[in-house]
């Protein structure tokens, strides 16, 4: 028995009026409801450290960018970044303020840590750094690291080399230093002590002369000249204009059970980020991030470098028009290039062995499809892939095609296999 209905000229007409009324709906409508698109995961708690670039977590919590795209966020000062990784790693954070080196190193079990992999969509800033020397070299040593060769070889012949500070071995500022060094003529490895420091104890630590040099986020640079103990020998934009820095980093678990609530936190970040680059509003950045849950530094020392008004410390001054930069100039598309660069270096100073797979771990870690589907879905059209060649301050070129040769083509190196 056919229990089918029949089609009668009302039927027809009562099923194509269906269909108009349903082809006028909004994308997402299902049967009776909309289809979800809220966070998988609302609650999202961000870890940060006290450095000026933890800015745009601060700013899109604080004016609430987070909960306007359906996250309730809490914002956690860590006391050094090891912390941060292991926060990150337990899941205690479920997103967090790091230094761009340091998901590539978890993601490949470098620096003494498990293999825990990680991706990072969102890089929070360029440039704003620096490296501080000890007022003892006023005079002698201003923006040439060459200055620095027969004083490093001078205490070495002494038996006291002179004691250099990064902030974490696989880091931004490690890379900073140890190319800063090399570019004069100085082995990081065998020439200077290299030690860690958070930044915050940057500036206490040279205070009671423990070191002689450190390369740091601000305002820890600017504090050492506030508090007349250090000059800046260079920004670090001078060592590579316009340079990555930290990202806002998830565990690759977590982006791929969360890719709703990870796209929902890189549009607060976006909104927040082009809210910073708006020169005009860098007073209040400053006001809101100098509190003590937050940096914890006075905000005329925050204030004159996210400006551009760069004072060295030592008699140098110039308008740097290449400031710490939250949004422009491409700033947040997660280039593999910088992956490759970093894996160029790990292998440059050791701390891999062999070859690393530069496109494999580059693909892994940067999360270009997560970046690329948030900004689509808000309408941003400003972040592309970038793959062309860059400049550093000793006239090297890195072509990310040619990683491997930048690493061993170094005149000052610790290869390993």
């Amino acid at each position: 028995m056919n229990n089918a209905t029949p089609l009668t000229r009302r039927s027809i007409l009562r099923q194509a009026g269906l269909g108009a009324l349903l082809s006028g709906l909004p994308s997402g409508w299902v049967g009776s409801a909309y289809a979800d698109d809220s966070p998988e995961t609302a609650d999202i708690k961000l870890g940060i450290i006290a450095l000026t670039d933890c800015s745009p977590i601060v700013i899109a919590h604080e004016k609430g960018l987070f909960k306007k795209f359906g996250i309730n966020s809490t914002v956690s000062k860590e006391a050094s970044w090891a912390v941060i990784r292991d926060k990150l790693v337990t899941g205690e954070n479920q997103a967090t303020h790091m230094l761009l080196g340091m998901p590539i190193a978890s993601t490949m079990g470098l620096g003494g840590s498990a293999v825990k992999e990680m991706v990072f969509p969102w890089i929070l800033n360029r440039n704003g750094q620096a490296i501080t020397l000890s007022n003892k070299f006023k005079g002698t040593v201003a923006g040439d690291p060459k200055a620095l060769k027969p004083l490093v070889d001078e205490a070495k012949a002494g038996g006291t080399p002179l004691t250099f500070a990064m902030t974490f071995p696989p880091g931004t500022h490690a890379m900073w230093l140890r190319y800063y060094l090399a570019a004069g003529g100085i082995n990081p490895d065998s020439d200077i002590t290299l030690t860690t420091i958070p930044p915050p104890q940057m500036v206490a630590n040279m205070k009671v002369g423990k070191m002689d040099g450190y390369c740091v986020g601000e305002p820890w640079n600017a504090r050492a000249i506030a508090e007349d103990i250090g000059y800046t020998s260079v920004a670090t934009q001078e060592i590579w204009k316009n340079h990555p820095e930290k990202v806002c980093a998830f565990t690759k678990e977590f982006s791929e059970k969360n890719p709703k609530t990870v796209k929902a936190v890189l549009k607060a970040l976006h909104e927040a980020s082009v809210w910073l680059d708006d020169l005009g509003n860098r007073k209040e950045q400053v006001e809101i991030i100098s509190a003590a849950s937050y940096v914890n530094c006075p905000p005329e020392v925050i204030y004159s470098r996210l400006m551009g008004e760069l004072d060295y410390g030592d008699g140098r001054t110039k308008k740097d028009e290449d400031y710490m930069m939250f949004s422009g100039r491409n700033c947040n598309y997660p280039q593999p290039k910088f992956v490759k660069w970093w894996l160029s270096q790990f292998r440059r100073w050791g701390m891999v062995e062999g070859t690393p797979d530069y496109d494999g771990v580059a693909k892994a870690t940067a999360g270009t499809a997560l970046y690329e589907e948030a900004m689509k879905e808000i309408g941003y059209t400003g972040g592309k892939l970038d793959d062309s060649p860059e400049t550093f301050m000793d006239g090297a070129v890195f072509d990310p095609a040619k990683a491997e040769e930048f690493a061993t083509s170094a005149a000052i190196k610790n290869l390993k296999g």
